[in-house]
């Protein structure tokens, strides 16, 4: 089956972005700067303060994991597709002085690479997979919070400013539970997203979801995310998902060894595509800043009215 090609890039958008700061790369990267660097940040505060409903703990990580880590969940089998690598050159200086002997870059800017040193590491697919690997082989005696930003990284067969990114940035919020408080979680999670959402005048359909397998048909773990939903995404405009809310039922206790009375945890968490939320924001409400609404408040007033602590 032929691939679908990628949309067009409408010019007048792309103008109107980069004069908001947005100065994007082939490489599906984008620098922010001025109006959107600043919308961008508030985004995040506004996410940290929905977490703040659930007090949840923030935790800082580094821009990769240990590919062994990532393994215990499959996952480069599961997504080698997207996923990208943290590689350097060997170190011993014959193979150094090689590649200095080299053109270094070719003509089509491609590094001319010599050795590589073993790759061990994966860059960050997505900001969750640290708040696992970081607590493992721990139990716990209650429901535990935690919330998360990072850069993310994924390879995509097409790139669109701010809509699609091989490098992007996400917050999440996880919890880590028995089933019951991963449920109760995730239901005011949603109730909570959809105060939020009404409260920016962001107009969004909650859509079942399958994570991107590879070849999925023939994955079971694709299998039995279609038999039991436990993926939904909140879309702009028809396709684009901005933030979703995702239910792993044991899968990460089991892997990680995370334990709850003498169970595996159960876990769940939901995600932000900051980029994405530039926009749609400024899709649906203009690129005057002036005309951008509130988010710090309108997060602050949903976490006012679902109680702002832990149940």
């Amino acid at each position: 089956m032929t691939a679908a090609p990628a949309p067009a890039v409408d010019p007048v958008r792309s103008a109107e972005l980069a004069q908001l700061g947005l100065s994007w790369q082939p490489s599906g990267q984008a620098a922010l700067r001025g109006p959107l660097l600043r919308l961008a940040e508030e985004c995040d505060r506004a996410f940290v303060t929905l977490a703040g409903i659930w007090q949840a703990d923030e935790e800082r990580h580094p821009a990769s994991l240990p590919a062994e880590r990532l393994q215990r969940v499959d996952y480069l089998r599961s997504f080698p597709h997207q996923a990208t690598f943290a590689a350097r050159l060997a170190p011993e200086e014959p193979n150094l002085d090689a590649f200095l002997d080299g053109p270094v870059l070719d003509e089509g800017g491609t590094i001319a690479v010599t050795e590589l040193a073993p790759v061990s590491q994966v860059l960050t697919p997505a900001a969750c997979y640290h708040v696992f690997s970081d607590h493992l082989g721990e139990s716990f005696d209650g429901p535990r919070y935690l919330t998360t930003r990072n850069t993310c990284f994924r390879h995509e067969r097409y790139y669109v400013p701010l809509r699609r990114l091989s490098s992007f940035t996400m917050r999440e919020v996880v919890c880590l539970g028995t089933s019951a408080e991963i449920v109760d979680f995730l239901q005011r999670a949603r109730a909570a997203l959809d105060a939020f959402f009404e409260l920016v005048d962001l107009p969004l359909e909650w859509l079942t979801a399958t994570d991107p397998f590879f070849r999925p048909r023939a994955n079971p773990r694709y299998i039995m995310q279609r038999v039991e939903p436990v993926k939904h995404e909140a879309t702009y405009g028809g396709d684009l998902a901005i933030a979703s809310i995702n239910r792993h039922h044991d899968h990460f206790g089991v892997n990680f060894e995370l334990t709850r009375g003498g169970e595996p945890t159960h876990s769940g968490c939901v995600a932000f595509g900051i980029e994405r939320w530039l926009f749609a924001i400024t899709d649906r409400h203009g690129t005057d800043p002036a005309g951008w609404p509130r988010l710090e408040d309108a997060a602050t007033k949903v976490r006012s009215s679902l109680g702002g602590g832990r149940t």
